[in-house]
């Protein structure tokens, strides 16, 4: 007798048949490194971009409840305050994950009979959010501001222009001083999820918009304490009411448990550190495994740590990865549907743990792998 949940089996045979199956792989991360079975390779997709010394916390500090019932102490006002200076801001809010942040702020503030103009790439959780928040939505075409321009004009109580800073599959950058530009034209309200450019570029590592001297016209910023900071955790600033709004109406805030204070102080330590120094490592590094790639022959038009070397079919993607995996690499193909279909690619991430040595053994193999699979 067959199971009611044998259904499920034809999806993934038709999931594996596409080369879209995923599997989870076990290792332990360590600086510029990832051990997998017992095979140490040089880590290509780690999000820890600015390889800030590893400090020790606590481990003892756990919340278990949610920050509006007892699971709220000083540690999170102090960072609050430390992430709104960060970010010119009047106040910010903690939530565990920039996931979540997405998700409970823009569905806090935005609401049937409002207007969502949502760049196409940008990532799964604001694409989330925009539905939860029962706002109509157009998208526009890729940091087009031609498309942005006609769409804007579209009927809505309140129109909400959402993009990343720097976008995280394919690591361009917003057209951000253009968008300022029509929101200001059209009373439009700004949001910028910056989890890829925080702490990473512009001045003091403020980020995206801080770079294009536009950190001021923006309206909401939500970003990460995982990626450039190495931490854990994720975060919103704006103006009081906006942060006061997400207390009351953000479920993703309300209804789970709160970050634990032993990485909310984690963050707190990471911030106060001497970035700059881990910035000049990040950048160097950036310029000379960019740069590399290029002399090979791969065509890289991405100026960030995010480096995408697009394949095309995703069973090519698959093969390269197994390829790269063999020759003491680990750089995991991005399929669909975090891609397009026939988009595949091979997404790098350069941080600043990564020595001279290991730039130039990636890029032996890199070249190895250009002549097998290009």
């Amino acid at each position: 007798m067959k199971h009611k949940l044998n259904f499920i089996d034809s999806e993934l045979s038709k999931i594996k048949n596409d080369n879209l199956h995923r599997k989870l792989q076990y290792g332990k991360a360590q600086g510029a490194y990832i051990t997998i079975k017992e095979k140490k390779l040089i880590n290509l997709c780690s999000n820890d971009y600015l390889g800030i010394p590893i400090t020790k916390i606590q481990t003892n500090q756990l919340q278990s409840s949610s920050r509006l019932v007892s699971g709220n102490d000083e540690s999170y006002r102090k960072l609050e305050k430390i992430l709104s200076k960060h970010k010119g801001q009047q106040n910010s809010l903690i939530f565990p994950t920039g996931y979540m942040a997405n998700l409970g702020s823009i569905s806090a503030i935005a609401k049937k009979g409002d207007l969502i103009l949502s760049d196409e790439l940008n990532h799964a959780s604001i694409i989330e959010s925009c539905k939860l928040s029962g706002a109509k939505i157009s998208i526009y075409k890729h940091n087009d501001m031609n498309d942005l321009s006609k769409k804007i004009k579209l009927q809505g109580k309140n129109k909400f222009i959402i993009t990343e800073g720097i976008f995280s599959m394919d690591g361009d950058v917003s057209s951000l001083k253009e968008i300022t530009e029509i929101s200001e034209k059209t009373n439009a309200i700004t949001i910028v999820d910056d989890a890829h450019g925080d702490f990473v570029i512009g001045k003091d590592g403020k980020g995206t918009p801080n770079y294009f001297n536009v950190a001021k016209k923006i309206d909401l910023y939500i970003s990460s304490l995982s990626k450039g900071l190495g931490s854990f955790g994720g975060y919103v600033s704006s103006q009081n009411n906006v942060i006061d709004s997400c207390i009351n109406k953000s479920k993703s805030f309300i209804y789970t448990s709160a970050l634990p204070s032993f990485l909310v102080e984690h963050s707190i330590k990471r911030i106060q550190s001497n970035r700059e120094i881990q910035q000049k490592k990040l950048h160097d590094n950036i310029a000379k495994l960019s740069e590399g790639l290029k002399s090979i022959g791969y065509e890289i038009n991405s100026k960030s740590q995010i480096i995408p070397i697009i394949i095309g079919k995703e069973k090519t993607a698959m093969e390269f990865g197994k390829f790269l995996f063999k020759n003491g690499i680990f750089a995991q193909p991005i399929r669909y549907p975090t891609v397009a279909k026939n988009q595949a690619r091979l997404r790098i991430s350069v941080t600043a743990w990564l020595k001279k040595s290991d730039i130039e053994e990636s890029l032996q193999i890199f070249e190895k792998g250009f002549k097998k699979f290009y």
